[in-house]
């Protein structure tokens, strides 16, 4: 099919976003819409389930309206969207209870005392990932404790992705992705879930959908979501894996040889390296990160991930808009970023240090600490705002080489993706922070473009997931930033520092928050 046109589904926490592709991953249409989450005091974070399907299937038939005969010329669709997190679902297929997002915080003491459990190590060794409260195994283990009465009327736990690829084709399915770094075993990519028998949890296991590889395997389309997307009954539909591997997939971070590293510049850091075996997977003695299965046989992806990335940089930018509200002068941090770059590049390197902690959650990569709080080290008379913010950037660098350096040698070379990608400052001092060369993708959508991959690979229009790679990825990188000798030096020093800092500040956090919460 010489015109034929494929779509990724992307259902993040603020957006739902579908994405038309070309069969050889041109982009040529998107409609989004806004996803709403409601907050509680209590840490609860829920998302409606039924208006997640409705909002995501209206951005399909928005698609018909914006791309002729599309129904006719759609290859497939492929679904990914929010890791962690808990939708559960009853025997009628209706939601049992409001999905709980990654961003629910209610089950962080059953996670926290799991840490300290001696089956811990096992698991880890297991799954190759640490645990927190975002899981579904702990979320499952408080709802067991709490709302016994919720767990008894469902029959199934999908994700967030899960979700919609039932919705789509009345499959109850998930993916190795997710399945595994939460319950199974990494090297097998099997199911695994004693996490559930030790947190109490064991009934639980009944929930668990069967794994299907979603560049082997695809559903059809229903005739009742075709009838409400305007598209075809039977349209094959892949189930993609989880967002930040298909956002790594789009972005670059593919390699057979192990060499690549994939680094999401977005609210939340993302750090990823490619393992091309269970063999070359490395885990640290923090017992944090994430091992997930990769969508290309025996490899897998590492990563580890920052609480707050750019949240560090908005909330330097807010405080200076505050400061010009107050004087009647409105300005929006697109207005202040214009220059910034010029800005902070005149500012001297590692003047300040500065530990990107910002999130009220702490920090979970490389180093599990909830009490970790954001500082700046080493101010002082005739700093400015740029040095700070200069201090800021570099603290996200320093960040991004303390998780790479968790998970084994750093690699050659890391693609980068994301809002603050766009920033040259960024990438000069992230190429000499991490002492490698440094590549921006120019993909708009990586992740819709990583599910669409896997459709793409399922369907047989690429022999392989390297071939898709060479067509849809190679041809949207950027050029090579390399690192600056004359940072190199400055920054080995300052991330020494900045690591011998942060724990000897660990226990001082942890007073900070026992402090303020008494």
């Amino acid at each position: 099919m010489t015109d034929g046109i494929l779509i990724g589904i992307d259902a993040g926490t603020s957006v739902i976003k579908s994405v038309a592709f070309t069969a050889g991953g041109e982009q040529i249409a998107s409609a989004a819409i806004p996803n709403i989450y409601k907050t509680f005091p209590d840490g609860g974070a829920e998302q409606d389930m039924a208006r997640t399907w409705v909002d995501a299937a209206a951005t399909l038939k928005q698609l018909t309206e914006k791309i002729p005969n599309l129904a006719q010329r759609l290859i497939a669709i492929s679904v990914t969207g929010q890791g962690d997190g808990m939708w559960l679902v009853d025997k009628a297929g209706e939601p049992a209870a409001p999905a709980w997002l990654w961003l629910d915080a209610r089950s962080a003491a059953i996670a926290e005392g799991f840490t300290q459990h001696p089956e811990y190590l096992a698991h880890y060794k297991r799954t190759g990932t640490g645990v927190n409260a975002c899981q579904m195994s702990t979320q499952l283990a408080w709802m067991t404790r709490h709302r016994p009465e919720v767990l008894a009327r469902a029959t199934t736990s999908f994700h967030c992705k899960d979700w919609l690829y039932f919705k789509l084709t009345g499959d109850r399915r998930t993916d190795p992705s997710e399945a595994n770094f939460t319950f199974g075993q990494y090297e097998t990519r099997t199911y695994a879930p004693h996490i559930l028998d030790v947190l109490g949890a064991g009934e639980s296991k009944r929930l668990l959908p069967e794994m299907v590889e979603g560049t082997q395997q695809a559903g059809g389309l229903t005739a009742e979501a075709a009838a409400l997307t305007g598209l075809k009954a039977g349209t094959p539909i892949t189930l993609g894996y989880v967002d930040v591997l298909c956002t790594g997939l789009g972005g670059g971070l593919f390699d057979p040889e192990g060499r690549t590293g994939c680094t999401i510049v977005g609210s939340t850091g993302m750090h990823m390296k490619i393992a091309p075996s269970a063999a070359h997977v490395r885990l640290n003695s923090e017992l944090s990160g994430y091992t997930m299965a990769f969508p290309v046989p025996g490899m897998y992806a590492q990563i580890q991930s920052n609480m707050a990335s750019t949240l560090n940089i908005d909330w330097l930018l807010d405080l200076a808009r505050d400061v010009l509200k107050h004087e009647g002068v409105e300005r929006s941090r697109s207005d202040l970023i214009k220059g910034l770059d010029e800005r902070i590049m005149a500012a001297g390197p590692a003047r300040v240090i500065y530990h990107p902690y910002i999130s009220q959650a702490g920090e979970r990569g490389p180093v599990m600490e909830p009490a970790a709080r954001a500082m700046f080290s080493g101010l002082e008379l005739g700093m400015g705002y740029a040095d700070m913010m200069r201090g800021v950037f570099e603290g996200l660098c320093f960040a991004s080489r303390d998780c790479y350096a968790a998970m084994g040698d750093i690699p050659q070379e890391v693609r980068i993706t994301g809002g603050a990608a766009r920033s040259t400052a960024l990438r000069v001092m992230l190429a000499s922070v991490l002492k490698a060369r440094v590549r921006s993708v120019q993909r708009e959508e990586a992740g819709a473009a990583g599910a669409a991959m896997m459709g793409a690979v399922q369907q047989k229009l690429y022999p392989d997931m390297a071939a898709c790679v060479a067509q849809w990825v190679d041809p949207l990188l950027g050029k090579v930033t390399e690192p600056d000798p004359t940072l190199t030096g400055p920054y080995d020093g300052a991330f020494s520092i900045y690591k011998e800092t942060r724990e000897k500040m660990r226990p001082l956090w942890r007073s900070m928050v026992a402090n303020r919460a008494s």
